[in-house]
């Protein structure tokens, strides 16, 4: 794979180590040459690496093992899951989830990600239908502007809302971007 098809979650094999591209930016300066500037973050280790690539440069896609979990409980910063056919729990960390907690329900199903038998990151489903536990009343009639307001979830995440949410509706995210979609 080259530098220049990298993507958020993309997982491959530098130096010896596994990363996960958590952000990338594609920059084109007005001299030079074009390049990839990248936050990775280390799947066993958990730290984070900023490094620039050349776009043409190629690296090793790890072979990442996908398996599907359902969510069960939180106990202090240890989180559960279960795998359906087999009843199988794994404990994961905070730090191991926590892009993830934003979107987390209890009995959701996600995929359990690992490598070499190191279970290291979770990934929710890419919608998720979350209820509003608070935000500010809507100003009546400004229904068509694109003004937001923050609003609180039933996981305890904020996210930019139109200003027509209401306390109690459901909203479905985009667990890629973080952004709302619609009311359901």
């Amino acid at each position: 794979m080259l530098a220049g098809e990298f993507r958020k979650g993309v997982t491959f094999e530098f130096e010896g180590a596994v990363y996960r591209v958590v952000d990338f930016m594609h920059v084109k300066p007005g001299k030079g040459s074009a390049f990839v500037r990248t936050t990775l973050k280390n799947v066993i280790t958990g730290k984070n690496l900023e490094r620039t690539f050349n776009p043409n440069e190629k690296v090793e896609e790890a072979q990442i093992t996908v398996q599907e979990m359902q969510y069960l409980y939180a106990e202090g910063d240890m989180y559960t899951f279960m795998d359906t056919e087999t009843y199988e729990q794994v404990e994961l960390s905070k730090e191991q989830i926590e892009d993830t907690l934003p979107y987390l329900k209890d009995n959701m199903l996600v995929k359990v990600l690992s490598y070499k038998g190191n279970v290291f990151g979770v990934e929710p489903p890419t919608f998720v239908e979350l209820e509003v536990t608070y935000t500010e009343p809507g100003i009546k009639g400004a229904t068509a502007t694109g003004t937001t307001k923050p609003a609180t979830v039933e996981t305890g995440a904020i996210f930019n809302v139109p200003i027509f949410v209401e306390i109690g509706d459901r909203i479905r995210i985009d667990t890629r971007t973080g952004s709302y979609m619609e009311r359901c």
